[in-house]
């Protein structure tokens, strides 16, 4: 039968939508050029449904104009820091503290640059802002004395220009960091205003505490009735199921698991309209399930090494189904090398080199909430039992044959993974 045009344009409107909303997500700054210029060119043609949605179920404004697109995004969390700002290069290596400081005064040297400037010329001014006596007094320093202090610049710089911040008219990092050349930048102006995402200025923040300074930073308007105070609930519990791989009951208050008790299947279908993202629901927690698989930053599993150790040390954490040691952990590792060992890179191999293999596979592990840090090791969180390989059972043929009819070539039953408790 032939489908109406109707059906056909709505199915096509309804796939626009949802790929401008996820893309978004994935890319809360979206330039008019670059990679991902159809998907701002989507974000212009759908921006008054999309800045509807988000004002309605996430309290995120949404700014379009010819040249970006902006999602002021605030989380679901403010102790969640397992999705850092990372290089922009094969290493992907998470920012350091040094280097969050000097993204803040890159940022502000670039607020009172010209149209364009030089990587030595921000150096300079971001080493004077770095000599400032309560910054110093932090441990922080900056003085470009030293290599490893020009590649931190570097880094930051490369993170600007994925952002759209900076355009890189002539040179290239490296060769400021070796000391052989420098690098031109325009500075697009536009979206370095948009950057800032936060609901209060950070210049009238008062408290000393970070996280009280966070806090201060991203608080929402008083709260003074009912119907304010659900909404801001609702607004809490889109995000977190947004932008966590779970959202486990148990971090929840008595409020908040209320409400989504009662609200559950209305906030899981919004989420669905936007995005396509489908609801597992658990005794545990609730994970929005991507059929697509591409609305994620961090995978489970992955290739190579690092992937397969991540596997490994999964499956023993769901096994061990409590808190197990680092110590423990590295030698579980060190056990696995040895019968793994020839599938792993040579570094792998080496010794000392479970404690960075550890790391990162808890890191990943962490980052997708499959389990949390102690203060004596990690424990695994209810999601990793779908990690967990039950018993290998063989049966022989004749045993085969009378519990499942005629007799086949003998094999063992495959393992199979277990899921979260129901």
């Amino acid at each position: 039968m032939t489908t109406p045009l109707t059906a056909v344009l709505d199915s096509r409107r309804t796939a626009d939508f949802q790929q401008a909303g996820r893309a978004l997500l994935k890319e809360p700054l979206l330039l008019a050029h670059g990679p991902h210029a159809d998907d701002f060119r989507l974000v212009r043609q759908y921006t008054s449904e999309l800045r509807d949605w988000f004002e309605r179920n996430t309290g995120w404004s949404l700014q379009v104009d010819a040249e970006a697109a902006r999602l002021r995004k605030s989380p679901g969390t403010l102790t969640d820091p397992t999705h850092p700002a990372r290089e922009v290069k094969r290493a992907d290596t998470p920012f350091t503290r040094r280097r969050y400081v000097l993204l803040c005064l890159a940022l502000a040297a670039l607020e009172r640059s010209e149209a364009q400037i030089t990587l030595g010329r921000l150096a300079e001014q971001v080493m004077l802002d770095a000599a400032e006596p309560r910054l110093a007094a932090t441990g922080i320093t900056f003085t470009l004395e030293r290599r490893d202090e020009r590649i931190d610049l570097a880094a930051v710089v490369r993170l600007l220009l994925h952002l759209g911040v900076v355009r890189r008219v002539a040179g290239e990092e490296e060769a400021y960091v070796s000391g052989t050349g420098d690098v031109l930048y325009d500075v697009e102006r536009r979206v370095l205003a948009g950057l800032l995402a936060s609901r209060r200025g950070p210049s009238i923040v008062i408290a000393d505490a970070f996280e009280a300074r966070l806090a201060e930073l991203s608080a929402e308007s008083a709260l003074d009735s009912e119907e304010l105070r659900f909404r801001a609930i609702r607004w809490t519990l889109t995000r977190r199921l947004l932008d966590e791989p779970v959202l486990y009951y148990d971090e929840l208050s008595d409020a908040e698991l209320a409400y989504l008790t009662r609200q559950r299947s209305f906030i899981a279908a919004r989420i669905n309209e936007l995005t396509g993202l489908v609801p597992e629901v658990r005794a545990e927690g609730i994970a929005m399930i991507d059929p697509r698989d591409d609305l994620t930053d961090v995978r489970m599993p992955e290739q190579g090494t690092h992937g397969h150790v991540t596997l490994l040390l999964a499956e023993h954490l769901a096994a061990a189904d409590s808190e197990v040691s680092r110590e423990a952990l590295e030698q579980r590792v060190r056990e696995l090398a040895a019968r793994h060992g020839s599938y792993w890179s040579k570094a792998a191999k080496q010794p000392g080199a479970e404690a960075e293999l550890v790391e990162q596979a808890v890191a990943r592990l962490c980052a997708l909430g499959l389990a949390r840090r102690t203060p004596d090791g990690v424990a695994p969180r209810p999601a990793l039992h779908r990690y967990a390989v039950g018993e290998a059972i063989v049966l022989e043929p004749a045993v085969r044959a009378a519990a499942s009819g005629p007799a086949r070539p003998a094999a063992p039953v495959p393992t199979h993974r277990k899921g979260s408790q129901q």
